[in-house]
Protein backbone atom coordinates (compact mmCIF):
# COMPACT_ATOMS: atom_id res chain seq x y z
CA UNK A 1 0.00 0.00 0.00
CA UNK A 2 1.39 3.41 -1.17
CA UNK A 3 0.67 5.85 1.59
CA UNK A 4 1.30 9.73 0.64
CA UNK A 5 4.31 11.41 1.04
CA UNK A 6 5.16 13.37 4.26
CA UNK A 7 7.36 16.00 4.99
CA UNK A 8 7.35 16.16 8.84
CA UNK A 9 8.98 19.17 10.28
CA UNK A 10 9.63 19.37 14.25
CA UNK A 11 11.64 22.05 16.09
CA UNK A 12 10.98 24.30 19.55
CA UNK A 13 8.86 27.02 20.38
CA UNK A 14 8.89 30.14 17.92
CA UNK A 15 11.67 28.77 15.13
CA UNK A 16 9.50 29.43 12.49
CA UNK A 17 8.45 26.11 11.79
CA UNK A 18 4.42 26.68 11.36
CA UNK A 19 4.98 29.52 8.51
CA UNK A 20 7.53 27.33 7.07
CA UNK A 21 5.28 24.04 6.70
CA UNK A 22 2.55 26.55 6.11
CA UNK A 23 3.81 27.96 2.73
CA UNK A 24 5.65 24.42 1.96
CA UNK A 25 2.33 23.01 1.86
CA UNK A 26 1.22 25.71 -0.34
CA UNK A 27 3.92 25.55 -2.68
CA UNK A 28 3.51 21.59 -3.23
CA UNK A 29 -0.29 21.46 -3.37
CA UNK A 30 -0.07 19.18 0.13
CA UNK A 31 -2.00 18.88 3.24
CA UNK A 32 -1.20 20.57 6.59
CA UNK A 33 -1.43 19.55 9.93
CA UNK A 34 -0.14 22.26 12.61
CA UNK A 35 -0.26 19.60 15.65
CA UNK A 36 0.82 22.21 17.66
CA UNK A 37 -3.02 23.38 17.87
CA UNK A 38 -4.09 20.17 18.31
CA UNK A 39 -2.78 20.66 21.74
CA UNK A 40 -3.75 23.67 22.19
CA UNK A 41 -7.43 23.28 21.64
CA UNK A 42 -6.87 20.56 24.56
CA UNK A 43 -5.91 23.68 26.42
CA UNK A 44 -8.56 25.68 25.72
CA UNK A 45 -11.21 23.24 25.90
CA UNK A 46 -9.74 21.74 29.35
CA UNK A 47 -9.79 25.22 30.77
CA UNK A 48 -13.02 26.00 30.31
CA UNK A 49 -14.48 22.30 31.82
CA UNK A 50 -12.42 23.27 34.91
CA UNK A 51 -9.80 20.50 34.20
CA UNK A 52 -6.66 20.93 35.91
CA UNK A 53 -2.93 20.81 33.67
CA UNK A 54 -2.26 17.65 35.89
CA UNK A 55 -5.35 15.72 35.52
CA UNK A 56 -3.84 13.14 32.94
CA UNK A 57 -6.78 10.63 32.80
CA UNK A 58 -8.78 13.47 31.96
CA UNK A 59 -6.94 15.44 29.71
CA UNK A 60 -7.07 12.17 27.81
CA UNK A 61 -10.59 11.51 28.05
CA UNK A 62 -11.25 15.26 26.86
CA UNK A 63 -8.71 15.07 24.21
CA UNK A 64 -10.13 11.74 22.83
CA UNK A 65 -13.64 13.17 22.05
CA UNK A 66 -12.73 16.72 21.05
CA UNK A 67 -14.69 18.13 18.47
CA UNK A 68 -12.29 19.87 15.82
CA UNK A 69 -13.11 20.99 12.41
CA UNK A 70 -10.91 23.28 10.13
CA UNK A 71 -12.79 25.08 7.51
CA UNK A 72 -11.43 27.92 5.41
CA UNK A 73 -8.19 28.59 7.58
CA UNK A 74 -10.16 28.79 10.91
CA UNK A 75 -10.70 26.46 13.66
CA UNK A 76 -13.51 25.40 14.86
CA UNK A 77 -13.85 23.79 18.44
CA UNK A 78 -17.56 22.72 18.82
CA UNK A 79 -18.86 24.64 16.06
CA UNK A 80 -17.16 27.96 17.89
CA UNK A 81 -14.63 29.59 16.07
CA UNK A 82 -11.12 29.43 18.46
CA UNK A 83 -8.93 30.64 15.48
CA UNK A 84 -7.35 33.58 17.71
CA UNK A 85 -8.10 32.06 21.06
CA UNK A 86 -6.19 28.95 21.12
CA UNK A 87 -2.94 31.67 20.24
CA UNK A 88 -2.82 33.35 23.36
CA UNK A 89 0.43 34.14 25.31
CA UNK A 90 -1.22 31.82 28.41
CA UNK A 91 -2.94 29.19 26.59
CA UNK A 92 0.65 28.31 24.81
CA UNK A 93 2.19 27.81 28.07
CA UNK A 94 -0.93 25.39 29.47
CA UNK A 95 -0.91 23.27 26.08
CA UNK A 96 2.81 23.07 26.79
CA UNK A 97 2.49 21.81 30.02
CA UNK A 98 -0.65 19.69 28.85
CA UNK A 99 1.40 18.39 25.89
CA UNK A 100 3.54 16.50 28.69
CA UNK A 101 0.51 14.30 29.45
CA UNK A 102 1.08 10.64 28.06
CA UNK A 103 -2.82 10.20 27.96
CA UNK A 104 -3.15 13.45 25.75
CA UNK A 105 -0.37 12.33 23.51
CA UNK A 106 -1.74 9.18 23.04
CA UNK A 107 -5.39 10.24 22.33
CA UNK A 108 -4.09 12.14 19.57
CA UNK A 109 -2.15 10.49 17.48
CA UNK A 110 -5.15 8.75 15.29
CA UNK A 111 -6.49 11.86 14.70
CA UNK A 112 -2.59 13.45 13.95
CA UNK A 113 -2.29 10.60 11.64
CA UNK A 114 -5.83 10.86 9.31
CA UNK A 115 -4.45 14.31 8.00
CA UNK A 116 -2.15 12.13 5.89
CA UNK A 117 -4.45 12.23 2.57
CA UNK A 118 -3.17 12.77 -1.16
CA UNK A 119 -1.46 14.19 -2.79
CA UNK A 120 0.27 14.71 0.35
CA UNK A 121 1.03 16.06 3.96
CA UNK A 122 3.60 18.47 5.87
CA UNK A 123 2.95 18.57 8.99
CA UNK A 124 5.02 20.26 11.93
CA UNK A 125 5.35 19.79 15.54
CA UNK A 126 7.45 18.30 18.02
CA UNK A 127 7.69 14.54 17.46
CA UNK A 128 6.21 14.09 13.67
CA UNK A 129 9.25 12.83 12.54
CA UNK A 130 10.04 10.31 15.56
CA UNK A 131 6.64 9.23 16.69
CA UNK A 132 3.61 10.31 14.32
CA UNK A 133 5.14 9.60 10.83
CA UNK A 134 8.48 7.44 11.51
CA UNK A 135 8.35 6.69 7.55
CA UNK A 136 8.27 10.27 6.56
CA UNK A 137 9.60 11.05 3.33
CA UNK A 138 11.74 14.07 4.49
CA UNK A 139 11.80 14.64 8.21
CA UNK A 140 13.55 18.19 8.98
CA UNK A 141 14.72 19.84 12.22
CA UNK A 142 13.92 23.20 12.17
CA UNK A 143 15.66 25.57 14.99
CA UNK A 144 17.08 29.05 15.81
CA UNK A 145 18.76 29.90 18.77
CA UNK A 146 16.55 30.65 21.85
CA UNK A 147 17.15 35.14 21.57
CA UNK A 148 16.30 35.01 17.66
CA UNK A 149 13.28 33.12 18.82
CA UNK A 150 12.41 35.18 21.39
CA UNK A 151 12.55 38.36 19.36
CA UNK A 152 10.64 36.81 16.28
CA UNK A 153 8.16 36.03 18.72
CA UNK A 154 8.44 39.80 20.36
CA UNK A 155 7.90 41.31 16.99
CA UNK A 156 4.79 39.37 16.54
CA UNK A 157 3.45 40.29 19.28
CA UNK A 158 4.15 43.61 19.03
CA UNK A 159 2.69 43.82 15.61
CA UNK A 160 -0.87 42.02 16.62
CA UNK A 161 -0.94 45.39 19.13
CA UNK A 162 -0.38 42.99 22.32
CA UNK A 163 2.36 44.13 24.93
CA UNK A 164 5.22 41.99 25.59
CA UNK A 165 8.84 41.83 27.62
CA UNK A 166 11.36 40.06 25.04
CA UNK A 167 13.43 39.18 28.54
CA UNK A 168 9.75 37.36 29.72
CA UNK A 169 9.58 35.53 26.10
CA UNK A 170 12.96 34.56 25.99
CA UNK A 171 12.99 32.82 29.63
CA UNK A 172 9.40 31.54 29.08
CA UNK A 173 10.94 29.72 25.17
CA UNK A 174 14.20 28.35 27.77
CA UNK A 175 11.61 26.76 29.61
CA UNK A 176 9.53 25.42 27.29
CA UNK A 177 12.65 24.50 25.66
CA UNK A 178 13.54 22.65 29.10
CA UNK A 179 9.89 20.62 29.18
CA UNK A 180 9.63 19.48 25.69
CA UNK A 181 13.44 17.51 25.37
CA UNK A 182 13.12 16.03 29.06
CA UNK A 183 8.99 15.25 29.06
CA UNK A 184 9.02 11.22 29.59
CA UNK A 185 6.13 10.79 26.34
CA UNK A 186 7.50 11.91 23.15
CA UNK A 187 10.24 14.44 23.86
CA UNK A 188 11.59 16.94 21.35
CA UNK A 189 14.59 15.04 19.42
CA UNK A 190 16.39 14.84 16.45
CA UNK A 191 14.70 12.07 14.46
CA UNK A 192 16.92 9.46 12.45
CA UNK A 193 17.38 10.59 9.04
CA UNK A 194 16.48 14.49 10.20
CA UNK A 195 17.94 17.02 8.34
CA UNK A 196 18.53 20.11 10.78
CA UNK A 197 17.72 23.43 9.43
CA UNK A 198 18.89 26.25 11.37
CA UNK A 199 17.23 29.21 10.32
CA UNK A 200 18.98 32.28 13.14
CA UNK A 201 20.23 33.93 9.93
CA UNK A 202 17.78 32.67 7.25
CA UNK A 203 14.67 34.78 5.44
CA UNK A 204 11.53 32.64 5.72
CA UNK A 205 11.74 32.34 1.82
CA UNK A 206 15.45 30.99 2.31
CA UNK A 207 13.86 28.24 4.49
CA UNK A 208 11.27 27.10 2.23
CA UNK A 209 13.26 27.18 -0.84
CA UNK A 210 15.86 24.86 1.19
CA UNK A 211 12.92 22.63 2.68
CA UNK A 212 11.34 22.56 -1.42
CA UNK A 213 14.99 21.70 -2.74
CA UNK A 214 15.84 18.91 0.05
CA UNK A 215 12.03 17.17 -1.22
CA UNK A 216 12.94 17.51 -4.52
CA UNK A 217 16.05 15.45 -4.02
CA UNK A 218 14.18 12.98 -2.37
CA UNK A 219 11.94 12.19 -4.70
CA UNK A 220 13.76 12.64 -7.45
Amino acid sequence: MNLPPVIAIDGPTASGKGTVASLVAQKLGFHYLDSGALYRLVALASEKEGIDVNNGPALGQLAENLQISFRGGQIFLGGEKVTQAIRTEANGLRASNIATQPSVRGALVGLQRSFRQKPGLVADGRDMASVIFPDASLKVFLTASASARAERRYKQLIAKGISAKLEDLLQDLEERDARDSSRGASPLVLAKGAQVLETSNLSIDQAVQTVLDWYQSTSA
